[in-house]
């Protein structure tokens, strides 16, 4: 387990990263979300790893995507907050209804971060769909549920997110990173 990698998970739109924006500027160590990342990729080189074109290939790309995050990541000792993480690829495939092969969950089970795992949860004042993120106002519920339950699954304690705006949530993590 890494003690000084603190994931935030939860559904689209739910403010996840503007708050890791937001600990960036406080000078905490940040990794970037892999599925907006891979979807601009695949779709400037016409490639078909989206979630709209092969859902397996997309969960393939973000594991890889997690899994060098996570050697990233582990090299230091200082805080650093993830935008989602390893089990987020196993929650995706759930809420896909596809099978969960057994290498994304053997990469979930040893590729551990900090228990307190932190979820933003669905917030309709600021949800909003765009070219990347295609998803409803109820599969943007839905995926914050099945993350938080996925967590759980491998021993994680969820710590839900205030709705409050940027800075408030901002100091309610600062908080939480420099708890014991």
């Amino acid at each position: 387990m890494c003690d000084h990698m603190f994931v935030v998970t939860g559904g689209p739109g739910s403010g996840k990263s503007s708050l890791i924006e937001a600990m960036a500027r406080r000078g905490v160590r940040t990794m970037p979300e892999a599925g907006r990342a891979i979807i601009r990729d695949q779709v400037r080189i016409g490639g078909s790893g989206l979630p709209w074109a092969d859902r397996v290939l997309f969960a393939e790309l973000m594991l890889g995507w997690e899994l060098r995050s996570w050697h990233e990541a582990a090299a230091g000792d200082a805080p650093v907050l993830m935008d989602r993480g390893i089990p987020d690829v196993i929650g995706y495939l759930t809420l896909c209804g596809l099978p969960v092969p057994a290498h994304v969950e053997a990469a979930a089970r040893l590729h551990r971060y900090n228990r307190q795992v932190f979820l933003a949860p669905y917030w309709d004042a600021i949800f909003t769909q765009d070219a990347e993120r295609k998803q409803d106002r109820q599969e943007a519920e839905v995926t914050g549920r099945v993350m938080a339950e996925t967590y759980r699954r491998l021993g994680y304690r969820i710590v839900e997110l205030p709705l409050l705006g940027i800075e408030a949530r901002a100091d309610f993590m600062t908080d939480r990173l420099q708890a014991p």
